[in-house]
């Protein structure tokens, strides 16, 4: 597929942990990103990794083939009307602003625009996010290769944008819900006796080898928390705990309300 010259506008968490996944896989030379922010101790941070860094948006756009927004939901106006005069029908822009939906990009940028509506997750950085892709209808020719850059950097789903808001919950606020679940049972593993660091390791390892099951065999997880349930068990006991603590109503209440709370802020 042909190399492309990939521009990032705004690299702070996200836009920043695009720049490192992206540089890990090696789908593109640090010669062909081009960055832009308006702090100088991230320019100089990019600067390190080899990339090229301004303070000019429009400077950024100029020089890529494709163009990534990760700015702040009351800021991609603004810089839509920045870089405007670079974007053109060849160009790809792909936002990953939550809340902001394809066709008021559209208006914004240009109706002729190929636009992409991505949402990955900080995961990225290791090549190992779960991104949700949407798209406008001028994007057949571009969707290849839009599909094979976040496949480099972790999966790849693509979805309705009316789902959007949903995976913004399920998958970039599920890092944060995964990685509470992680501090908790840490917590639990030095009560009974573990160092910090041990416990770390430990739940870390024991988190990734479960998604793993359930990644690689498509089982329910129902169907492997069988596996180690015996019969008045130590599992069975402390799962039937958890559950009249409310553990799996917690968490599925705070799901709907993260969802709640997204769909609330677009209303505004």
């Amino acid at each position: 597929m042909e190399k492309k010259k990939i521009g990032i506008i705004g690299v702070g968490n996200m836009g920043g942990a695009i720049v490192v996944g992206l540089l890990k896989s090696g789908f593109v030379n640090a010669a062909d990103i081009f960055v832009s922010d308006r702090k100088e101790s991230i320019l100089e941070e990019m600067k390190a990794k080899g990339v090229h860094a301004t303070e000019e948006n429009l400077v950024t756009a100029q020089q890529a083939d494709v163009i990534i927004t990760a700015v702040k939901p009351y800021h991609i106006e603004h810089v839509l009307q920045e870089i405007k005069p670079a974007l053109n029908a060849q160009k790809i822009l792909i936002s990953i602003v939550a809340g902001v939906g394809i066709d008021e990009l559209g208006k914004m940028a240009g109706d002729d625009i190929p636009i992409f509506r991505v949402m990955p997750n900080t995961a990225i950085a290791l090549q190992e996010s779960l991104t949700c892709i949407s798209a406008n209808g001028n994007t057949a020719a571009h969707s290849d290769y839009v599909i094979e850059l976040f496949d480099k950097l972790g999966k790849t789903v693509e979805i309705p944008e009316e789902l959007m808001a949903a995976a913004t919950v399920l998958s970039s606020c599920g890092i944060a819900y995964a990685l509470r679940y992680i501090r908790a049972a840490m917590q639990g593993g030095i009560e009974i006796g573990f160092g910090a660091e041990m416990a770390q390791f430990i739940t870390a390892q024991t988190v990734k080898g479960a998604t793993e099951l359930i990644l690689q065999t498509g089982h329910h997880p129902e169907r492997e928390i069988d596996k180690v349930t015996t019969p008045r068990g130590v599992t069975i006991t402390g799962l039937n705990e958890m559950e009249h603590k409310g553990f799996s109503s917690s968490l599925i209440q705070g799901v709907l309300a993260s969802y709640k709370k997204m769909e609330k802020d677009l209303r505004k």
